[in-house]
């Protein structure tokens, strides 16, 4: 195949460089706020914006075209791009397409190893530290940090995050301690700051490290009761239980489930009230009453059948139809039911579609798991799923995959004499260096 040679783009770098006085890290920055600007949550760093001078990207996406054009009032010809001429051939589609390819390529690279400047491109930063006048842009800036780290995470996982957030929620704390604001700013920003602190723990939850996200959790429900939020209040209680179970405290998680209840009754959410119910379910089934587990999760179906509403929460998004029949799956599985374990969590997988990468690797791996480990064990198809989490690394870094892929090789080593199973295995070892099977 003909080498593509790459064309620099001069007119780009005199924008950001001229007109705009920035570094390329300034200039991705701006890119990253102007899109959540326009509802557009997109991963711009330096290396991408030095792809797109290079030539190493001849157009970029549509996403960054509409950012663009809106951040300089300039068109695709006027900052330097070459414009794409209709697909007439087999050979022009692939050129557009390898542009495409390359372009997510190099974001998605930028973002695994820069990951960090993802939020810290949004006003977070030494020259934002100082005390001063707090108002709606600083509050706007923690909300949209938030949204921000859960739509990556949905995607990468934790690691690449875990720092940033945590830097993140440096700067939101001391502006609540040190800035000045009015009263209603205060409790705004409280809340703000409060659900940042659910994302960071959940980020630390998923990295494996409980402990930092049980303080965060706690931090974030005495900010919910401070600023009068019942919304956070049920969120961080909802998080709680959800530690709680993951950590073998089966009481705990029902009662914090149901605190989350409680909270959320007045919000007119039954989606929000579904997943707390579900939580609830992950409790009883933990303590081994299956009676109790089924009545929970047919109150968290009905209450889902009712749709979703306008009253739910932004953060809420990751609980589609496949997530719930990952819990339900997760809870047949700790009482045993591993043939339907098996089967909701395949369920899980398909409804999740090609969205919630993370979480579709998890309950790939479940399916893993239960087909090792029922009545009648089907050790090729607990082979084949096994080979299909692997697939998901090293975009998707979460020490919850480390450790399901940990339990996965457990489960299959009883069938290592199946070869489909022993190949896996080597594969498995190979992929994470030695891994901990």
């Amino acid at each position: 195949m003909a080498d593509r040679r790459k064309t620099p783009n001069p007119r780009l770098r005199a924008v950001h460089e001229v007109q705009f006085q920035m570094s390329r890290g300034e200039f991705a920055a701006l890119v990253v706020v102007t899109g959540g600007e326009l509802g557009e949550a997109v991963a711009c760093t330096a290396r991408l914006v030095a792809a797109w001078e290079d030539g190493e990207v001849e157009l970029p996406r549509p996403v960054y075209q509409r950012i663009l054009t809106r951040m300089t009032g300039c068109t695709m010809g006027d900052l330097g791009f070459r414009h794409r001429t209709p697909v007439r051939s087999a050979a022009s589609a692939a050129t557009v397409n390898g542009s495409d390819e390359r372009e997510d390529h190099v974001e998605r690279r930028a973002f695994l190893v820069d990951g960090a400047g993802v939020v810290l491109g949004l006003p977070f930063g030494a020259e934002e530290q100082a005390a001063g006048k707090i108002g709606t842009a600083q509050v706007r800036a923690v909300t949209k940090a938030v949204s921000t780290l859960y739509t990556h995470d949905h995607d990468h996982g934790s690691a690449p995050l875990r720092n940033a957030a945590s830097e993140a929620l440096h700067t939101a704390y001391m502006w609540l301690q040190s800035g000045t604001y009015t009263s209603r700013t205060e409790a705004k920003l409280r809340s703000a700051t409060g659900a940042l602190s659910i994302a960071a723990g959940w980020l630390s939850f998923d990295s494996g490290r409980a402990g930092d996200a049980h303080s965060l959790y706690g931090e974030a429900l005495a900010a919910a009761r401070i600023a009068d939020d019942p919304e956070l209040e049920a969120h961080a209680f909802g998080c709680l239980s959800l530690l709680a179970k993951a950590s073998g405290r089966p009481r705990e998680a029902i009662s914090a489930a149901q605190g989350a209840q409680n909270a959320a009754r007045s919000l007119g959410s039954p989606r929000l009230l579904s997943l707390f119910h579900m939580r609830e379910a992950g409790g009883w089934a933990l303590m081994g009453d299956a009676g109790a587990t089924d009545r929970a999760i047919v109150r968290a179906h009905r209450l889902y059948a009712q749709g979703p509403g306008h009253n739910d929460p932004a953060w809420l998004g990751f609980y589609v139809p496949g997530e719930l029949a990952g819990l339900e799956c997760l809870a047949r599985a700790d009482l045993g039911q591993h043939d339907r374990a098996a089967s909701g969590a395949e369920q899980a997988v398909l409804l999740h579609g090609d969205a919630f990468a993370r979480n579709r690797a998890l309950y790939t791996a479940d399916v893993a798991i239960q087909h090792a480990v029922r009545d009648r064990p089907e050790p090729e198809a607990a082979a084949e799923a096994a080979g299909r989490v692997l697939a998901f690394l090293p975009e998707v870094r979460s020490d919850r995959l480390l450790q399901s892929l940990h339990n996965v090789a457990g489960a299959l080593q009883r069938h290592n004499r199946v070869p489909a199973v022993a190949h896996w295995i080597e594969e498995y070892r190979t992929t994470t260096g030695g891994g901990r099977a």
